[in-house]
């Protein structure tokens, strides 16, 4: 939260705040800590019970050609530089989008916070690829309330200046002799919709466009959590790439997982309410019994 969303989206005296309250509360907090790199799995053996909620953070490539290139750049470096900077530190060769024809592709959440910060480094032009179909403005038929709504999202990012665009898909990354990035290939796709299987990606021929490109953004969200701490304390993953837990609880009995190791890449809401029922798991199991409060008895959100 710190350092992949920006500040002009959330003004970080908000973590301090709460920071401040969690070590008011009796919570010791050691930054620079890697388990399984600078500090050992065996001295983990101290603790009657382990709780790994480090999120999702396998980002998600694109194996496209062209992708080594000079100026193609995922989207959380990019982010995480900026606000480094912001904080005093110094980043040799910060990824800048000044004067540059930045294109980004995807069209989450993060792929927004991309383009804000590109507007604010002064970039000469900023585009958004989305591969999926462009949402409705209202509410889909297909999510009723009270799913997920499948609507349009335009952010203050967005309305501050960008070039959006539906299914688009990167054929390649054009480089010059110097492997530096100058275009992109983009070729104009359909989705075909088959009853009982997966939607299937059609390229419509004689849409391949090239666009001129300095940096590319990649926001193509994340695959799972790295699996350093799986393989050094033996954890199973289940079929989708996450921790495999059962009410939280891993295949060893006193390691418990919650958040986006868990459940895959998420929502900040989603890892509120998943602590909250991982330490309810974990009292249980320390104690034997818990007082504290399930989710759906209007204690925890029931989301």
């Amino acid at each position: 939260m710190r350092y992949g969303i920006p500040n002009f989206k959330l003004e970080k005296g908000i973590i301090d705040r709460r920071v401040a309250i969690l070590e008011a509360e009796g919570i010791v907090f050691k930054t620079n800590v890697n388990v399984g790199v600078n500090y050992s799995i065996e001295q983990l053996n101290s603790f009657d019970s382990i709780v790994l909620c480090g999120g999702a953070t396998e980002r998600r490539g694109l194996p496209t050609k062209g992708a080594d290139s000079k100026g193609v750049v995922q989207a959380m470096d990019f982010l995480s530089q900026q606000t480094k900077v912001l904080y005093g530190e110094k980043i040799e060769n910060q990824v800048k989008a000044t004067g540059k024809n930045v294109i980004v592709i995807g069209g989450g959440d993060t792929g927004s916070d991309c383009v804000g910060t590109s507007n604010r480094h002064g970039a000469k032009s900023v585009t958004n690829f989305e591969i999926m179909p462009k949402p409705p403005v209202g509410r889909s038929e297909t999510t009723p309330w009270p799913f997920w709504p499948l609507q349009l999202k335009t952010s203050s990012s967005h309305e501050e200046g960008c070039e959006r665009n539906w299914l688009i898909n990167t054929k390649e990354f054009l480089a010059n002799e110097k492997g530096e990035l100058v275009g992109l290939k983009t070729i104009e796709v359909e989705w075909k919709l088959k009853p009982g299987q997966r939607p299937e990606l059609i390229e419509k021929e004689g849409t391949e466009k090239v666009w001129p490109c300095d940096l590319a953004l990649l926001a193509l969200g994340f695959t799972g959590p790295e699996k350093t701490l799986s393989d050094q304390l033996g954890i199973k993953i289940d079929a989708r790439n996450n921790y495999f837990a059962t009410n939280y609880q891993t295949n060893i009995p006193h390691i418990f997982t919650a958040g986006d190791m868990r459940r895959g890449q998420s929502l900040i809401v989603w890892a509120i309410s998943e602590g909250r029922e991982a330490a309810r798991e974990v009292d249980n199991y320390l104690m034997g019994y818990t007082n504290l409060p399930t989710k759906g008895n209007g204690d925890l959100p029931n989301l």
